[in-house]
Protein backbone atom coordinates (compact mmCIF):
# COMPACT_ATOMS: atom_id res chain seq x y z
CA UNK A 1 0.00 0.00 0.00
CA UNK A 2 2.56 2.40 0.85
CA UNK A 3 3.75 2.95 -3.22
CA UNK A 4 0.36 2.98 -4.03
CA UNK A 5 0.17 6.18 -1.58
CA UNK A 6 3.79 7.62 -2.77
CA UNK A 7 2.49 7.61 -6.44
CA UNK A 8 2.63 11.34 -6.45
CA UNK A 9 5.92 11.40 -5.99
CA UNK A 10 7.18 9.20 -8.92
CA UNK A 11 8.15 9.81 -12.43
CA UNK A 12 5.44 9.85 -15.32
CA UNK A 13 7.31 5.96 -16.89
CA UNK A 14 6.36 4.43 -13.58
CA UNK A 15 2.64 6.06 -13.64
CA UNK A 16 2.46 4.73 -17.17
CA UNK A 17 4.37 1.13 -16.39
CA UNK A 18 1.66 0.55 -13.41
CA UNK A 19 -1.52 1.55 -15.34
CA UNK A 20 -1.44 4.46 -13.44
CA UNK A 21 -1.47 3.27 -10.44
CA UNK A 22 -3.53 -0.03 -11.25
CA UNK A 23 -0.74 -2.40 -10.48
CA UNK A 24 -0.36 -0.90 -7.43
CA UNK A 25 -3.26 -1.73 -5.80
CA UNK A 26 -3.14 -4.58 -3.41
CA UNK A 27 -5.02 -7.36 -5.19
CA UNK A 28 -2.49 -9.69 -5.34
CA UNK A 29 -3.55 -9.90 -8.85
CA UNK A 30 -2.42 -7.36 -10.73
CA UNK A 31 -1.54 -9.01 -13.98
CA UNK A 32 -5.26 -10.59 -13.72
CA UNK A 33 -6.73 -7.11 -12.94
CA UNK A 34 -5.45 -5.29 -15.99
CA UNK A 35 -6.21 -8.07 -18.39
CA UNK A 36 -9.25 -7.79 -16.71
CA UNK A 37 -8.47 -3.91 -17.98
CA UNK A 38 -7.59 -4.41 -21.39
CA UNK A 39 -11.18 -7.11 -22.09
CA UNK A 40 -13.32 -4.02 -20.64
CA UNK A 41 -11.74 -1.76 -23.57
CA UNK A 42 -12.15 -4.44 -25.36
CA UNK A 43 -15.97 -4.82 -25.26
CA UNK A 44 -16.04 -1.12 -26.63
CA UNK A 45 -13.42 -0.54 -28.74
CA UNK A 46 -11.85 -2.51 -31.19
CA UNK A 47 -8.41 -1.83 -30.61
CA UNK A 48 -6.35 -1.75 -33.96
CA UNK A 49 -3.28 -3.43 -34.82
CA UNK A 50 -1.62 0.22 -34.66
CA UNK A 51 -2.58 1.09 -31.07
CA UNK A 52 -1.21 -2.48 -29.97
CA UNK A 53 1.83 -1.46 -31.42
CA UNK A 54 2.28 1.76 -30.17
CA UNK A 55 1.59 0.54 -26.48
CA UNK A 56 3.96 -2.47 -26.72
CA UNK A 57 6.59 0.37 -27.84
CA UNK A 58 5.46 2.79 -24.62
CA UNK A 59 5.80 0.08 -22.63
CA UNK A 60 9.03 -0.91 -23.15
CA UNK A 61 10.52 2.21 -22.59
CA UNK A 62 8.27 3.32 -19.44
CA UNK A 63 9.08 -0.51 -18.17
CA UNK A 64 12.65 -0.45 -18.68
CA UNK A 65 12.76 2.89 -16.84
CA UNK A 66 10.97 1.70 -13.57
CA UNK A 67 12.82 -1.28 -13.46
CA UNK A 68 15.89 0.45 -13.33
CA UNK A 69 14.26 3.06 -10.84
CA UNK A 70 13.43 1.06 -8.44
CA UNK A 71 16.00 -1.86 -9.00
CA UNK A 72 13.99 -4.95 -9.57
CA UNK A 73 14.05 -7.23 -12.34
CA UNK A 74 10.06 -7.26 -13.54
CA UNK A 75 7.78 -6.16 -10.28
CA UNK A 76 4.64 -7.25 -10.90
CA UNK A 77 3.07 -4.16 -10.62
CA UNK A 78 4.74 -2.63 -13.67
CA UNK A 79 1.72 -4.18 -15.79
CA UNK A 80 1.21 -2.23 -18.65
CA UNK A 81 2.81 -5.42 -20.45
CA UNK A 82 -1.15 -6.89 -20.32
CA UNK A 83 -2.79 -4.35 -22.23
CA UNK A 84 -1.07 -5.43 -25.88
CA UNK A 85 -1.01 -9.37 -24.87
CA UNK A 86 -4.88 -9.74 -24.25
CA UNK A 87 -5.82 -7.36 -27.13
CA UNK A 88 -3.02 -9.77 -29.04
CA UNK A 89 -5.17 -12.80 -27.44
CA UNK A 90 -8.58 -11.35 -29.48
CA UNK A 91 -7.35 -9.16 -32.26
CA UNK A 92 -9.51 -9.93 -35.54
CA UNK A 93 -11.99 -12.08 -33.26
CA UNK A 94 -15.38 -12.21 -32.57
CA UNK A 95 -16.40 -10.02 -29.16
CA UNK A 96 -17.81 -13.81 -27.96
CA UNK A 97 -14.10 -14.78 -27.84
CA UNK A 98 -13.10 -12.10 -25.39
CA UNK A 99 -13.66 -14.05 -21.98
CA UNK A 100 -12.06 -17.44 -23.42
CA UNK A 101 -9.15 -14.58 -24.63
CA UNK A 102 -8.93 -13.62 -21.10
CA UNK A 103 -9.03 -17.18 -19.39
CA UNK A 104 -6.26 -18.94 -22.01
CA UNK A 105 -4.05 -15.49 -22.21
CA UNK A 106 -3.81 -15.64 -18.25
CA UNK A 107 -3.19 -19.20 -18.22
CA UNK A 108 0.01 -18.67 -21.03
CA UNK A 109 1.19 -15.77 -18.54
CA UNK A 110 1.24 -17.70 -15.75
CA UNK A 111 2.53 -21.00 -16.96
CA UNK A 112 4.87 -19.39 -19.38
CA UNK A 113 5.43 -21.86 -21.64
CA UNK A 114 7.99 -21.78 -24.93
CA UNK A 115 8.38 -19.54 -26.51
CA UNK A 116 6.84 -17.07 -23.88
CA UNK A 117 9.46 -17.97 -21.33
CA UNK A 118 12.39 -17.26 -23.64
CA UNK A 119 11.44 -13.48 -24.14
CA UNK A 120 11.31 -13.17 -20.20
CA UNK A 121 14.83 -13.26 -21.16
CA UNK A 122 15.24 -10.34 -23.13
CA UNK A 123 16.94 -7.35 -21.63
CA UNK A 124 14.87 -4.30 -19.99
CA UNK A 125 11.64 -3.52 -20.74
CA UNK A 126 11.43 -5.96 -23.88
CA UNK A 127 11.85 -9.54 -21.69
CA UNK A 128 9.00 -7.21 -19.35
CA UNK A 129 6.71 -6.47 -22.50
CA UNK A 130 7.92 -9.19 -25.28
CA UNK A 131 6.70 -12.29 -23.21
CA UNK A 132 3.04 -11.50 -23.22
CA UNK A 133 3.07 -10.31 -26.78
CA UNK A 134 4.04 -13.58 -27.65
CA UNK A 135 1.50 -14.93 -24.87
CA UNK A 136 -1.15 -13.13 -26.73
CA UNK A 137 0.11 -14.41 -30.14
CA UNK A 138 -0.16 -17.67 -29.22
CA UNK A 139 -3.17 -17.23 -27.47
CA UNK A 140 -4.66 -15.83 -30.96
CA UNK A 141 -3.54 -18.48 -33.07
CA UNK A 142 -5.05 -21.15 -31.36
CA UNK A 143 -8.57 -19.26 -30.83
CA UNK A 144 -8.42 -18.14 -34.30
CA UNK A 145 -7.85 -22.45 -34.89
CA UNK A 146 -11.10 -22.49 -32.74
CA UNK A 147 -13.47 -19.67 -34.68
CA UNK A 148 -11.95 -21.60 -37.78
CA UNK A 149 -13.39 -24.91 -36.56
CA UNK A 150 -16.56 -24.02 -34.84
CA UNK A 151 -17.72 -21.48 -36.85
CA UNK A 152 -15.82 -21.37 -40.10
CA UNK A 153 -14.50 -17.47 -39.75
CA UNK A 154 -11.81 -15.74 -39.15
CA UNK A 155 -7.90 -15.19 -41.01
CA UNK A 156 -6.36 -18.54 -40.07
CA UNK A 157 -9.60 -20.52 -41.68
CA UNK A 158 -9.49 -18.21 -44.47
CA UNK A 159 -5.97 -18.71 -45.34
CA UNK A 160 -6.45 -22.60 -45.14
CA UNK A 161 -9.15 -22.32 -47.12
CA UNK A 162 -7.37 -20.85 -50.31
CA UNK A 163 -4.47 -23.26 -50.30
Amino acid sequence: MSRLKEMKNYPIYVWIASLFGLGFIPSGMPGTVSSFAACIVSVFVDVPLWAIILVTLIGVWATGMSEKFFNMKDPSFLNIDELPGMWLSIFLLPKGFIIPGFFLFRLIDILKPFPVSAMEKLPGGWGIMADDVVGGIMANIFLQLLNGYLYHSGWIHELISTL
